[in-house]
């Protein structure tokens, strides 16, 4: 007998038996259609021509349900009934198909809800579980026509947002600052006691107290104090945060220590945590204090995680998942035919800290990732292999976007990152030269963008100093004069509480170096709460900033705990971002704002006013797929006997990607959390239930279109159209 048998033979509980009395009392057809067959089979058979008889005038449901590739325009024309017609003809077309549950460390999963159904009413077994049978009523209900989806009004979205003040409010500023004296007296004490030692950090002997207090102030201002003092370890942090852990996060911190996680939070970013809760601002921290506590997930799973993007395992001389052939398995990366990331051999592999729901955990699990700074230096190779990558640019028919990533771009020094930069410049020179010698059609893509990838200017905004917009300003003098036209950082701003004094300045100054500032939000279930994402694109917008991506939580069991199921993810697109969807008409004003980067801030402004949205809707939401690319464009297929979904995504069909696509097909991706028990969780710190009404009938997303602010500049010539570096 395998697995699945025995899981068939096992009885479901109580509350199940409950949950099931209501779904067959609601639903008397159903109830009929189960008693009355002798077998799956005869199911399947009999609930799919109920649907088709029943809701045969649904023209809309049908069309998308037969569709291979379903647009967007389609998308927006479905009824509430029309999603839930659609999953269960998907459920029953999935029935009994096999898939490993890599949350379960590879576990076989099957997707056979009407079997479950049929055997708890027949025999009483199945093992489904009770969050099976809620998301199941919710479903029928939803197909009867009994739930409905309420689209809340803008005045609504606006008092969810209030709930979550900024990190410019004077309150939460002061309260930082309280912070702050705190840390650095108990980092006085440390040095004073010998705890802590540095030969650049250090006071006289029988300095005065209030002369290591300003010593210390003025020490705040370098952001090398604060890698250097970084917290390593779950008593000191404790210590830090004045003894305001419970002792079951202890615990788990202890136990993280124990297996190996590496632990790394700055001061600066640890001074933004609550020891004392305002009343104003019950929870508003909670996003990012779940950045440096670990869940126990995390902790159980740490040794087993998978990774969970296949393009980024990349083995030398052979093509990736993408099939791209790269220079360097762990300098460069690839999924799409225009850009390809860099990572530098120095700091930039490191962070400023590390996030609990990092997508390089897997590689802190096999210690090709650490936080040992000192050891990530360049060497005197680095700038001879810096020359060899770019060749790679400069060679390939379809590059035409560099994006210097890491670990952070910006943990590098100075002079690296003015070495990449003067490296790119004089590729990108050459690639334009050599155009002019190339007949039209044979002629390659030319740099048009260069990006930066970091967190800094949230976890370390120190960073950002003069010197470094002085670097980024001259390249772009520079850069602009060659042809490329697009400058961008690209930063990770999860909360409001994240946008403080110092954060603005360190935008303001990259800002007055003419790059554009973008933010890719990760939506975790704390960030995922009614109000918080609006909220800060709001606050992001204020200080100048354009959101670019809301990202679904990626990996396996090891990120449940911070995982938001992508029903919320379509949800919040649909319900809340919609509130500052920018018109259409409005497009070109927003394709002009690099033009004027230094004056993104009145730019946003203005169009906000003009417009009247109280913000700008300018990022995606998606998923970076375990397979090549990001998308949102899905259908729940299946559910697991635990209430999981099992939902298949189709690539994003608005932009251009690998031709091997089209032999990978469609990407299977098991949810790590029922929706009924991310609702829980959501309960446990302190949302209400009934906000999230409809979260259970979203089960179909679509990708959005992107902005066109962020689309390429066109050429002025026919590219080559053969890929190079591509194997299929």
């Amino acid at each position: 007998m395998n697995e699945i048998e025995k899981l068939d033979k096992i009885a479901i509980n109580v509350r199940s038996h409950k949950l099931l009395k209501i779904l067959l009392n609601e639903n008397p057809e159903l109830e009929e259609i189960l008693r009355g067959s002798k077998n799956e089979t005869e199911v399947v058979v009999g609930v799919r021509h109920w649907i088709e008889k029943s809701y045969r005038e649904r023209e809309d449901a049908f069309r998308y349900y037969h569709a291979e590739h379903a647009g967007r325009e389609l998308f927006e024309k479905l009824e509430w009934r029309d999603y839930a017609i659609i999953r269960i003809l998907d459920y029953i077309d999935h029935a009994g198909k096999e898939y490993p549950d890599l949350n379960l460390r590879g576990e076989i999963a099957v997707s056979n809800p009407l079997r479950l159904l049929w055997l708890a009413v027949n025999k009483g077994t199945g093992g489904a579980r009770p969050d099976f049978f809620i998301d199941m009523i919710q479903l029928f209900r939803q197909l009867r026509g009994e739930t409905s989806r309420q689209i809340p009004g803008r005045e609504l979205v606006e008092e969810w947002m209030e709930r979550y003040p900024s990190g410019l409010d004077p309150r939460i500023v002061q309260l930082r600052a309280e912070n702050k004296l705190r840390i650095i007296r108990i980092l006085i004490n440390g040095i004073d006691s010998g705890q802590i030692s540095s030969n650049k950090y250090f006071f006289e002997e029988n300095e005065p107290f209030q002369q290591k207090l300003e010593k210390v102030q003025q020490w705040w201002e370098d952001p090398k104090f604060h890698l250097h003092f970084a917290v390593r370890s779950p008593d000191l942090l404790n210590e830090m945060l004045d003894y305001s852990l419970d002792p079951e996060t202890m615990k788990i911190l202890k136990e993280a220590e124990k297996a190996g996680i590496p632990f790394f939070v700055n001061p600066y970013y640890l001074s933004l945590l609550h020891v004392r809760v305002p009343y104003f601002a019950i929870g508003a921290d909670l996003a990012i204090r779940y950045y440096i506590i670990y869940s126990r997930q995390l902790v159980e799973e740490f040794g087993n995680i998978v990774a969970w993007e296949k393009e980024d395992r990349v083995e030398p001389g052979k093509p990736n998942a993408a099939g791209w052939i790269l220079p360097s398995h762990n300098n460069i990366h690839r999924r799409y035919p225009e850009v390809a990331i860099l990572i530098p051999d120095s700091m930039g592999r490191a962070c400023g800290g590390l996030c609990s729901s990092c997508q390089r955990m897997y590689d802190f699990q096999s210690g090709r990732l650490n936080f040992n700074l000192d050891k990530l230096l360049p060497n005197e190779k680095w700038p001879d292999k810096l020359k060899r990558l770019m060749t790679y640019f400069e060679n390939d028919s379809h590059l035409r976007d560099i994006l210097i990533t890491g670990g952070d771009a910006f943990m590098s020094s100075d002079s690296t990152i003015r070495n990449i930069l003067d490296e790119i410049y004089e590729m990108a020179k050459r690639k334009r030269e050599r155009n002019k010698t190339l007949p039209a059609g044979e002629k390659l893509s030319e740099i048009v963008r260069v990006r930066f990838g970091t967190r800094l200017p949230v976890y370390l905004p120190q960073r950002i100093s003069l010197n470094l917009a002085d670097i980024l300003r001259d390249f772009k003098n520079r850069a602009s004069e060659i042809g490329i036209r697009q400058f961008v950082v690209q930063t990770h701003f999860i909360s409001p509480m994240e946008v403080t004094p110092e954060a603005t300045a360190a935008i303001q100054r990259l800002i007055d170096a003419g790059w554009i500032i973008t933010n890719q939000l990760v939506f975790t279930a704390a960030a995922s709460r009614r109000g918080h994402s609006a909220k800060l694109r709001k606050v992001l917008n204020d200080i100048g900033v354009l959101c670019y991506y809301t990202f679904t939580v990626k990996g396996y069991m090891e990120n449940n705990f911070s995982f938001a199921p992508n029903a919320r993810v379509v949800q919040e697109q649909l319900e809340e971002k919609v509130l500052g969807e920018v018109p259409e008409s409005y497009h070109e004003t927003l394709r002009t704002f690099p033009e004027k980067a230094h004056l993104m801030v009145e730019n946003i402004e203005a169009l906000r006013r003009e417009t009247g949205l109280p913000f700008l809707s300018t990022d995606r939401n998606v998923l970076n797929l375990p397979g090549v690319g990001k998308s949102l464009t899905f259908r729940v297929i299946g559910i697991t006997r635990y209430g999981r979904r099992i939902l298949e995504f189709d690539h994003d069909q608005t932009r251009s990607h690998s031709p091997i696509i089209h032999k990978m097909g469609k990407v299977i991706v098991i949810e790590s959390k029922s929706i009924h028990e991310y609702l829980n969780q959501l309960e446990e710190i302190g949302e209400v239930r009934e906000d999230y009404e409809g979260l259970f009938g979203y089960s179909l997303g679509q990708t959005e279109k992107r902005i066109p602010i962020y689309e390429y500049p066109e050429y002025e010539y026919e590219i080559k159209n053969e890929f190079t570096n591509l194997e299929v």
